[in-house]
């Protein structure tokens, strides 16, 4: 089974490596070989998959590209002959053909999976961000909809955002400049003022947050320590697991607390940033125990040392609060911060084992809840004149702890600058890969969520933001 994953699925695995971007693999790979959209979509089909799950192969009419699906992530394949592509990790991916030259499967190394008989399709919204609109269409705003779920909605009008600005951005998005954008939310003074969505996205589409699931489990965190049910963050980590004997037992990983876990300085030998490290997430996302293989890992560093992004440290602090409360994960989010700010739609499948190898126990949410709990952080925790979250937590979450791949980083939560027209604007994010954002720019009383598809890749969210909402600022 490795070898598929190496082959295809590595490049989901690697999905929670968020902090710069621009390291991740770049999908401008030379392509050797040349097929037409008409011969590519030869390939097009469902296939057998992992963990008795498919995958989808489409051929994309826009830059004439096959493309692996899994879940709602794409990842290009590159040509390189007649039935071989290589995927993004240069991994060769073969099809197989029967002896009428049908294509009947997908092979990468030693790894073999069939295809199935369904029809797929494979509508327009998936390629074009508004497929029914002209070209040189015109944007017209209009301000969001009050859809009675707790957020309040208001008018660009003196808000101090610049709306040619915006129209230019949504032209772009439109146009195919800013490709595979899914949804762009503002809050701004406490209202949601500009709510786009493009492709196949709406604001009751939940949407997949990737790495920005960490976020959430830090506020879980918080909530769980106020409700009694943990101590305090300076509680040691393995006397929550009696029923585990772990590998490498040193003084120091027993010394390893919560807090070290929040800040991603566990000291545990895990680091997506240096491939020498012994931890690695793509590699867990097939144990049996997630937990296990995680509190196994020798250790690099005394627990607050060094900063190393390591999805591990969240896993096992969702495991914590599951047997703290005696409640699952989703169970304790849906019955505290969910229900506090109206997060009632979500899927959430947290269980660190192989069955959560594809989605890596990740929150899917609509856009305007993911601003929701943006404004619930920018506002100190506070919420219709409830406290959901301690405002001393929410301050500490966003307060410099940490280095992590060269950025300032709190408790699962980063500190990041945007230069707007060369005025850089300091922002608290919650971020994960493909460019799932949501920013908090206090100073500004300003939220920002952008949601897309750029999977292991340079995503365009930073961009939108310097180049179309924070500019409007520059001269107040």
């Amino acid at each position: 089974m490795k070898h598929l994953i190496a082959g295809i699925f590595i490049i989901c695995c690697i999905k929670n490596a968020t902090a710069q971007e621009g390291n991740l693999i770049s999908p401008n790979i030379e392509k050797k070989y040349s097929l037409s959209y008409k011969e590519l979509k030869e390939y097009e089909g469902l296939y057998q998959y992992i963990n008795n799950t498919t995958l989808k192969i489409a051929a994309s009419p826009i830059d004439t590209i096959l493309l692996c699906i899994i879940n709602e992530s794409r990842y290009p394949f590159t040509t390189i002959g007649k039935d071989i592509f290589l995927n993004a990790v240069k991994d060769s991916v073969v099809f197989l053909r029967n002896s009428e030259n049908k294509i009947v499967g997908i092979k990468s190394g030693k790894d073999t999976f069939n295809a199935l008989p369904q029809k797929v399709s494979f509508p327009k919204q998936m390629w074009y961000a508004r497929p029914d609109i002209p070209a040189n269409f015109t944007y017209v705003y209009q301000q969001p909809e009050d859809d009675n779920d707790g957020l309040k909605t208001g008018n660009l009008v003196n808000t101090g955002l610049d709306k040619a600005l915006l129209s230019e951005m949504v032209k772009k998005i439109v146009d195919g400049t800013y490709p595979n954008v899914h949804s762009v939310l503002i809050i701004k003074d406490g209202k949601l003022v500009f709510e786009e969505y493009f492709y196949e996205h709406n604001k009751n589409k939940l949407h997949e947050l990737r790495s920005a699931t960490k976020s959430f489990i830090s506020a879980l965190t918080g909530i769980a320590i106020e409700k009694g049910y943990i101590k305090s963050k300076e509680e040691k980590v393995l006397p929550f697991f009696p029923e585990y004997t772990f590998k490498h037992n040193t003084d120091a990983k027993k010394q390893i607390t919560i807090e070290n876990l929040l800040t991603n300085k566990s000291g545990l030998d895990c680091d997506v940033y240096n491939p020498k490290a012994v931890g690695n997430e793509s590699q867990m996302a097939y144990e049996n125990d997630w937990i296990q293989y995680s509190l196994d890992l020798p250790m690099v560093d005394s627990p607050g040392g060094i900063g190393q992004y390591c999805s591990s440290n969240p896993i096992i602090m969702g495991r914590i609060i599951e047997k703290a409360t005696k409640m699952t994960l989703p169970g304790f989010a849906a019955q505290t911060l969910f229900k506090d700010i109206g997060i009632k739609h979500f899927e959430w499948n947290f269980k660190p084992d192989p069955s959560s190898g594809e989605t890596f126990c990740q929150l899917n949410i609509r856009s305007r809840d993911m601003a929701k709990f943006g404004l619930l952080y920018l506002n100190n925790g506070l919420w219709n004149g409830k406290q959901v979250i301690p405002k001393q937590w929410v301050q500490q979450s966003l307060d410099k702890h940490s280095v992590v791949a060269g950025l300032d980083y709190g408790y699962l939560w980063w500190t990041k600058y945007l230069d707007a027209n060369g005025v850089r604007y300091y922002g608290k994010l919650a971020q994960g890969n493909g460019g799932q954002k949501i920013y908090i720019f206090k100073e500004l009383n300003l939220v920002t969520v952008i949601t897309a598809g750029h999977y292991n890749m340079q995503s365009s969210s930073n961009e939108l933001n310097a180049k179309y909402i924070l500019p409007a600022f520059n001269k107040k």
